[in-house]
């Protein structure tokens, strides 16, 4: 294993050794400075309440205007102990920006459960590995490098970019949600957290991902109470019995069969990706979303369950006081990834009547809900260009997460959002959040050269 140091450029050299794709066409200039960026990016363990990300966001702030950036469009906003980044990439016109987003944070990583150190980028010639080297500091580092390299190339937008780094997507997301009403008006946002190319265990490319929506998150607390009283004296039913007939209601009850614009889209296109029946289930839903037949099957699948309704399934439950008494107070937590548009005060509504007067639903924290994002013609042309330099006809799919990024805070503004990140890589790969989180060191260039032909597509 080579451990990558990161004191100089030149320590970066094994990259130069990786064939880029065929038709990536990065320079290897771009290729040493993103590995640089990247390596540079993992050793700043931004985790909350460790403080670090106003030093990490000083590190890229120094990146760009080294890279053309003039100072004053560069700014660091400090918010708590975390901070935003934004960058001002000045075109012909200041009307309908671009907004480019990534986030500086990552999830906790405890040294003592990995095989290497999180927060040193290490290699071993096939990957990079590190906390965050994925999520999200590898797409962060590709839209660093590239707007440098545009800058060097002398590239003038006809509108304005504007890069917009956030300090705390990981947990409360407050600096989008503080940031993203100042760009109402943006043309769309191009998220690098979201999206990219599948590989299938022999590398060959599979499809690619467009994130073009998210569900909605929501926690919510059902609450039961009782007097209790010696557990010599049962009396038949407690706040225990009680919460557990209330959740077996709940985890009966289907949400139903919902559709739009995106979810059709997915199916239509993965529909030709699965074999079989479920295949031929995605084909008939996406033609007909009240094809019952389609329904359940989809709806047993938990990879596709979460595209055709709202979901809800309870997580963690707490109650009793003492070991010889009838439990006073039992609390469960339910939560739900709400389908766009739904309301989650209905589905609050929908649960209290699932478990009944004997318990109350509360709704402790309200997140942000959006719809989702129309297919604009012109990105989906510019996808299609970005996706063909690393593999020409490539289906696009269009989907709908069921977690959370910043676009979601950026749509609740009205500004279409696209998860449009450069990596191709197996699902297998995917350790996002997990121990040894990786990357291939092959996707570097055809990422930067994804995101070249983006921004010069739309922004040119």
């Amino acid at each position: 294993m080579n451990k990558i140091v990161l004191t100089s450029l030149a320590a970066f050299l094994l990259v130069g050794c990786v064939s880029a794709p065929a038709k990536a066409q990065a320079e290897q200039v771009d290729v040493d400075k993103a590995v640089e960026i990247l390596g540079r990016s993992v050793a700043f363990d931004t985790v909350a309440g460790r403080g670090k990300v106003p030093a990490y966001a000083e590190y890229l702030a120094s990146e760009l205007i080294a890279g053309g950036f003039a100072e004053e469009d560069v700014a660091i906003e400090p918010f708590g102990e975390t901070s935003t980044l934004m960058a001002h990439y000045a075109g012909r016109s200041a009307e309908t920006p671009i907004v480019l987003n990534a986030h500086m944070d990552v999830v906790e990583a405890d040294p003592a459960d990995w095989v290497r150190d999180p927060f040193t980028m290490e290699t071993d010639g096939t990957y990079f590995y590190g906390r965050g080297v994925l999520d999200n500091k590898y797409g962060l580092t590709m839209l660093v490098t590239t707007l440098i390299r545009l800058k060097r190339e002398g590239f003038v937008p006809a509108h304005d970019i504007i890069l917009v780094l956030t300090g705390d997507e990981e947990t409360a997301q407050v600096t989008a949600a503080e940031v993203a009403p100042r760009f109402k008006g943006a043309r769309m946002v191009l998220n690098a957290d979201a999206g990219g190319g599948t590989l299938s265990d022999d590398g060959t490319p599979r499809y690619y991902s467009l994130q073009a929506g998210e569900k909605t998150y929501a926690d919510f607390e059902v609450v039961i109470t009782n007097p209790g009283g010696h557990s010599s004296r049962p009396t038949g039913s407690n706040a225990i019995i009680d919460m557990s007939s209330a959740l077996e209601r709940v985890a009966a009850y289907a949400f139903p069969p919902q559709t739009s614009e995106l979810t059709q889209a997915y199916f239509r296109e993965t529909a030709k990706q699965v074999p079989g029946d479920i295949g031929a289930a995605m084909a008939r839903f996406a033609e007909n979303p009240e094809d019952a037949g389609a329904v359940a099957l989809l709806s047993a699948e938990p990879e596709y369950i979460g595209q055709i309704r709202t979901t809800c399934v309870t997580t963690q439950i707490e109650g009793g006081h003492a070991q010889n008494a009838l439990p006073q107070r039992v609390t469960a937590n339910i939560n739900c990834r709400i389908f766009p548009g739904v309301s989650p005060k209905a589905v609050q509504a929908k649960l209290q009547e699932l478990v009944g007067t004997g318990a109350e639903v509360n709704f402790p924290v309200e997140y942000p809900q959006s719809e989702t994002s129309p297919l604009d013609a012109e990105l989906m042309a510019a996808v299609r260009k970005a996706v063909d330099i690393q593999s020409p006809g490539l289906t696009i799919i269009p989907s709908m997460s069921a977690g959370t990024t910043d676009s979601l805070l950026f749509r609740g503004q009205g500004i279409p959002s696209y998860g449009v990140s450069g990596i191709f890589m197996k699902p297998s790969d995917d350790f996002a959040h997990g121990l040894n989180e990786r990357v291939p060191v092959d996707s570097i260039p055809g990422a930067l050269e994804h995101w070249h032909v983006l921004l010069t597509e739309l922004a040119g």
